[in-house]
């Protein structure tokens, strides 16, 4: 937790469950990536955390945008953020979606089927366009490698197919999974990309760019590569696979950006321990659940940290089984894997989850259960 978001506690005492974001984390972040990767155009990933003030201060460092849905077109150009400097990146989208983005001025759309294919021809004529493959996700805690993608020889023929549509063939993409903790995942994608723009261009159509997606980590409870060591790897590998002129590169962080940027401040309900013995977990109650923006515990892949008013007073720690505060029984953290936490806590106790800047805001549901969503703060 930064200074700047203790004082602000401190000073305002902010009601619970809250997200607290400090700006100048997010504007380092940004920074480190474009030193890491200056040869990028980076397109920050709209869905991690949609928030205004977040998206006026990249567009102040010159950061393009991925968006995902018409909303996050329309949100993003109602801030005066440019249509050339948004990629449509979502590759299934409605026909209103792509017909109202063109009609804005969205020129640059992913694709990774012949049907979407056919209707960014129809509804978005002449655009470009890039085709997402399937790579390996090994090593993300957070796999995207089921729903989105295609096969590398389909990408070949779909990008043909784009070109005799009346449409511009313009790049290929990938995501290596969220929360990627392995560096030489982009060395295998991008070895897998490069051979398909080595056909294409034997047959006389040469692709302006390389998309890397997102995947960066953030630092959780693990540790995880810096974004200098993800630099040198892509860099290194773009270097070799492209030895004479190497396409355009794009990036698409979201997590990395802003992940370590925010704090949620949240209030225990109740603690309770739910067996005579002592011996199973304790069960600890907050007034923020999966259906409040911490819908990432899902899997307990992603294993946020917690800072508790006991840390530098307890004895010890013991098993605590989080949950939120809704009656829906699926509103549990860490039940396989429990969290440790000081005895002490009851409640009223105010505890802060770190690093959670990215997909918890945007996770929020709207009042279920009659749960207002978190208040959010950006300093």
């Amino acid at each position: 937790m930064t200074l700047k978001i203790s004082q602000f506690i401190a000073d305002k005492n902010p009601a619970t469950p809250c997200l607290i974001v400090d700006l100048d984390v997010v504007k380092q972040n940004y920074l480190t990536l474009k030193s890491s990767l200056p040869q990028a155009k980076i397109y920050y990933a709209v869905k991690a955390n949609p928030a205004a003030p977040i998206i006026t201060t990249l567009e102040k460092l010159g950061s393009y945008f991925d968006v995902a849905s018409l909303g996050e077109v329309k949100s993003c150009i109602s801030l005066g953020i440019s249509a050339n400097r948004l990629s449509f990146g979502n590759t299934i989208k409605p026909i209103h979606a792509i017909r109202e983005s063109y009609k804005l001025g969205i020129r640059l759309f992913a694709f990774d089927s012949a049907e979407e294919l056919e209707k960014i021809a129809i509804y978005a004529p002449g655009s470009k366009v890039y085709c997402r493959i399937m790579v390996v996700n090994d090593g993300a805690d957070w796999p995207l490698s089921r729903k989105f993608g295609t096969t590398a020889e389909q990408a070949i023929h779909l990008l043909i197919d784009a070109q005799e549509k009346g449409l511009k063939p313009a790049g290929i993409s990938f995501h290596v999974g969220s929360q990627q903790k392995t560096v030489k995942a982009y060395q295998h994608a991008i070895t897998l990309a490069a051979n398909i723009f080595k056909t294409l261009q034997n047959r006389n159509i040469t692709l302006d760019f390389l998309n890397l997606g997102g995947g960066f980590p953030a630092n959780y409870s693990d540790e995880v590569p810096s974004t200098e060591d993800f630099g040198k790897t892509i860099s290194t590998t773009m270097k070799e696979l492209f030895p004479k002129e190497p396409p355009h590169l794009f990036i698409e962080p979201g997590r990395s950006v802003v992940g370590n940027s925010g704090v949620v401040r949240s209030e225990v309900i109740l603690v309770s321990q739910r067996d005579e013995t002592g011996k199973n977990p304790r069960w600890v109650y907050l007034d923020i659940g999966r259906f409040g923006g911490l819908a990432e515990t899902e899997g307990e892949a992603i294993r946020y940290r917690f800072e508790t008013p006991y840390d530098n007073l307890t004895t010890g720690l013991v098993p605590c089984v989080l949950a939120g505060p809704t009656c829906d029984s699926a509103d549990v953290m860490y039940e396989k894997n429990p969290v440790m936490l000081p005895p002490e806590l009851k409640s009223g106790d105010k505890i802060i989850i770190l690093a959670t800047g990215a997909y918890v805001a945007s996770y929020c549901s709207t009042g279920f259960n009659g749960f207002a969503p978190l208040n959010e703060y950006y300093l």
